[in-house]
């Protein structure tokens, strides 16, 4: 693997998601970055940032936390007509990746380093739409966490560590859709 592509900025959704990423970007200097200003509180953000913190610590990877913002993420979203009653897996979804894979795209070139994204060990993100989205940077790297039983991975690592699982995606918005 050529030198500029060993670095690789990870943004990181929640610690449980990365733990299915381990495989798949062994090798790699990686920096984790925490960017997730579409959780619906502070509070939540914090417990997901403890959690990665420790997962952070146990395989010693650097950490990147972007600030809290959810005013502007609210504002990004917004563009979304009816955003508030779109459905979870919808449009108001699309603009919350675009958001977070922008941030993480600059902060990418900030550093001059290739990124990816733990949210493809999720099912119920479409890694799909995430490539694309990803895909306007020329430093994404499409990677399919999901494959190989990533998530499976991700459950089984991220109980043995006792890390925090959040039963939602983030936003006040995927909270709602829970009840």
């Amino acid at each position: 693997m050529p030198e500029s592509q060993k670095k690789l900025l990870l943004h990181i959704c929640c610690a449980p998601c990365a733990c299915g990423c381990l495989d798949k970007i062994n090798g790699r200097e990686v920096t984790l970055y925490f960017s997730n200003s579409n959780l619906s509180s502070l509070e939540e953000f914090e417990k997901r940032l403890e959690s990665v913190r420790i997962f952070a610590e146990r395989y010693n990877f650097p950490l990147i936390v972007d600030p809290y913002d959810h005013a502007a993420w609210l504002d990004a979203v917004a563009k979304v007509p009816d955003y508030k009653q779109a459905p979870e897996r919808g449009t108001r979804c699309a603009a919350c990746f675009e958001y977070n894979l922008s941030r993480t795209a600059a902060k990418a070139e900030e550093l001059d380093m290739n990124f990816t994204t733990t949210l493809t060990v999720s099912p119920h993100k479409n890694s799909k739409l995430i490539f694309s989205i990803g895909g306007k940077s020329p430093r994404f790297e499409a990677i399919d966490f999901k494959k190989n039983d990533g998530f499976l991975k991700s459950l089984r690592l991220s109980k043995e560590l006792n890390l925090y699982r959040q039963s939602f995606c983030g936003c006040e918005f995927s909270l709602r859709d829970r009840s």
